[in-house]
């Protein structure tokens, strides 16, 4: 192979990383300011979080055909095989995360009058570690870090336990006040969204680490915690 066309190939490996790279930092912000919007009860920005998303399925869209396009052109094997279907399969799931991001902005512009500041603010304690396990699997995925990508993995419990305390805490609220009934079943279906975005994350890492190391990561590794 010619030193030109392994350049090319190079190119166009780098070229679908950091796509995907691009579709996780949307994302990032997506969640952040989908909480944001949250707390200070921005319509405005809980508006522009919803307008990103076809942003995220448009780079999704592209990644995929990058992908079909290096299987058929450069026929690739070992760790760039591995990389070139990871790479597919992050992507999707990075899209997915957008879409509940998405979600969680359009949650946030149908709230009443009866959502107290506690409320959103238990939404917004349980998004801070979600958002740092997406930060930490693409830092995974920036750098091909097997150990990194296997701690994201590792550390699901933790999203699951927010989840549950979130939980009950709404329930307790809505036994308090039967009028903060919708209000928190909005809160509550975002409570789940953080929970399933914690989900997906873990998935990125499993690809990451097959990615990085050509193995799986077994359930049988890891203990899960009891959700409510």
């Amino acid at each position: 192979m010619s030193e030109h066309i392994v350049s090319a190939y190079s190119d166009e490996l780098e070229r679908l990383s950091a796509d995907i790279m691009k579709m996780g930092g949307i994302v990032e912000t997506m969640i952040s300011d989908a909480t944001r919007a949250l707390g200070s009860n921005d319509l405005d920005l809980a508006r522009e979080v919803v307008a990103r998303d076809p942003q995220v399925d448009a780079i999704e869209a592209d990644a995929e055909r990058q992908v079909v396009s290096l299987i058929a052109r450069r026929q690739p094997m070992g760790h760039d095989l591995r990389m070139i279907l990871s790479a597919m399969k992050i992507s999707s799931e990075i899209e997915r995360i957008g879409d509940l991001a998405k979600n969680i902005a359009k949650r946030a512009q149908r709230l009443d009058e009866n959502v107290s500041p506690e409320m959103r603010n238990a939404i917004i304690r349980m998004s801070q570690p979600v958002h740092q396990q997406l930060n930490n699997v693409l830092n995974a995925y920036a750098s091909g870090n097997a150990d990194k990508a296997k701690a994201v993995w590792s550390s699901d419990d933790d999203i699951d336990h927010h989840y549950n305390s979130v939980f009950r805490e709404m329930l307790t609220y809505l036994v308090e006040d039967p009028r903060r009934i919708t209000a928190g079943a909005h809160m509550l279906f975002m409570a789940k969204n953080l929970e399933r975005i914690g989900d997906h994350c873990t998935n990125i890492a499993e690809f990451v680490y097959y990615q990085a190391v050509g193995d799986y990561l077994s359930e049988l590794e890891r203990p899960k915690l009891n959700q409510v």
